[in-house]
């Protein structure tokens, strides 16, 4: 994906975040129902420093594996991949968030497909794309199945987010 170009999934297009994204962002992500099935990366309360240094990250150094997810010229969410290193370096790990208002359209299963098509053809070392849903977030997994990630396991008890202990299953898409 070039700086200029939009991938057009039909009821959203995927593009490279702007400076100008700040403020959508921060009435997207802001939010504890969002975050609840995030990473604590993705912090709440979400603050403008928090925007501020993702907008900087993803239209810097992230800028080739993270994209904005537009609705209607709406910005709406994020998708984007962790490569992983070392010994794992053939595998990059998929995460996708939506604001609130957004949920329940179908707009995360009608972009994974494409981004991960995306992702298979830009970097071609990648022969594996993994997710890892918590147990509080059913509807993530049927998402993933739909998009051709087959479940290869629990880890059970392996996290801890907002006091609970939760397990996670284990998702991945290999390339063709």
């Amino acid at each position: 994906m070039s700086s200029d170009l939009v991938l057009d999934c039909g009821i959203a297009v995927l593009r490279r975040y702007r400076e100008s994204d700040l403020e959508a962002l921060l009435l997207q992500a802001d939010d504890a129902e969002v975050s609840a099935n995030l990473r604590d990366t993705f912090p709440f309360p979400y603050t403008p420093e928090d925007g501020l240094s993702w907008i900087a990250l993803a239209t810097g150094e992230l800028m080739e594996t993270n994209c904005a997810i537009e609705v209607e010229g709406v910005f709406a969410g994020g998708i984007g991949l962790q490569m992983l290193g070392a010994q794992a370096r053939i595998t990059a790990e998929l995460g996708y968030w939506l604001g609130r208002s957004f949920w329940g359209r179908g707009i995360t299963s009608a972009v994974i497909d494409p981004f991960v098509t995306w992702a298979f053809e830009r970097f071609p070392e990648t022969v594996r794309i993994q997710a890892c849903v918590y147990e509080s977030n059913p509807a993530s997994a049927r998402i993933l199945e739909r998009n051709g990630f087959e479940r290869e396991g629990t880890h059970r008890r392996s996290i801890i987010k907002r006091g609970r202990i939760l397990d996670q299953t284990m998702y991945a898409r290999l390339r063709d």
